[in-house]
């Protein structure tokens, strides 16, 4: 049974040959744009994919705004980057799951596979849950960067992994998009510091994303939050296995964590009408 794929771009053009040829099986290719200004609309449309464009306000919005708007060809969608490419494994997981006439779960999370300095990041950046698969009518997403699912009905998890090339472009271009990142993140902790408690007995249970959430909120409460976040994927994840990319990974997540500190530190001062820096 077919699916559709969906795909968010910003100037692209360097990715996207590789991820529509993972998926170059499928034939209803959708991509969103956010105003690309490079060749990612013409080779959406000369690779036959159908392509829309509006300006970027946040990951969930973009999102929920595909959900609502974009006529999709097929019940069951997968949602992939640019960066990133299906594997015939996960191709043949989720056509059967769409093929299913007694499937009574509406979406699935799935596994990525984090390649860095030419490796497979296996310790320090294990496979973690994402949301993918879905059907569009019964999930909206939540947050301006990191969409949390909010699902109507039934979810489940994928065995099979898709392949993420975080740093196709560069770890000049990383910064950059971490920047933003950084920015968006900081003000969704000033949100769950306000109007999110903690609740402890989240973190027990049976389901490994609410495990999650719970986590990363009490995390939001942490002091020394970037040394932790090291401390935790280099050596409680093994990522001292991953060799010299593992430990520049960590590295990099550290830094990636105190943005997003400093920067809740200067909205929170903001709010107090002081000075932010």
């Amino acid at each position: 049974m077919p699916v559709s794929i969906f795909i968010q771009t910003l100037n692209e053009e360097q990715n996207l040959p590789a991820c529509l040829d993972s998926v170059s099986w499928c034939d209803d290719v959708v991509v969103l744009d956010s105003l690309s200004t490079d060749g990612t609309e013409r080779i959406c449309r000369e690779r036959g994919a159908r392509f829309f464009q509006r300006k970027f306000d946040g990951r969930g919005p973009h999102q929920n705004w595909a959900m609502e708007n974009i006529d999709w060809k097929h019940p069951w969608v997968f949602y992939l980057d640019a960066d990133e490419h299906m594997t015939p494994e996960l191709r043949r997981e989720i056509e059967a799951i769409a093929a299913n006439p007694d499937e009574t779960r509406v979406a699935f999370y799935c596994g990525r596979r984090n390649f860095f300095m030419g490796k497979w990041i296996r310790h320090a950046m294990p496979p973690s849950h994402i949301m993918r698969f879905f059907r569009p009518p019964k999930i909206r997403f939540e947050r301006l960067a990191n969409p949390v699912p909010i699902i109507d009905g039934e979810h489940g998890y994928l065995r099979e992994h898709f392949l993420h090339f975080n740093f196709s472009k560069g770890l000049h271009e990383w910064f950059e998009r971490h920047n933003r990142y950084s920015t968006y993140e900081a003000k969704e902790t000033v949100k769950a510091l306000k109007g999110q408690p903690v609740r402890l007995g989240n973190l027990f249970s049976g389901d490994a994303m609410t495990r999650r959430l719970e986590l990363k909120n009490l995390s939001f409460r942490m002091p020394l939050r970037p040394v932790l976040k090291f401390l935790y994927m280099y050596f409680a994840r093994l990522g001292v296995l991953d060799g010299r990319a593992g430990l520049t990974y960590c590295v990099l997540q550290a830094i990636y964590e105190y943005q997003i500190c400093v920067k809740v530190r200067e909205l929170l001062r903001t709010e107090r009408g002081l000075p932010g820096s």
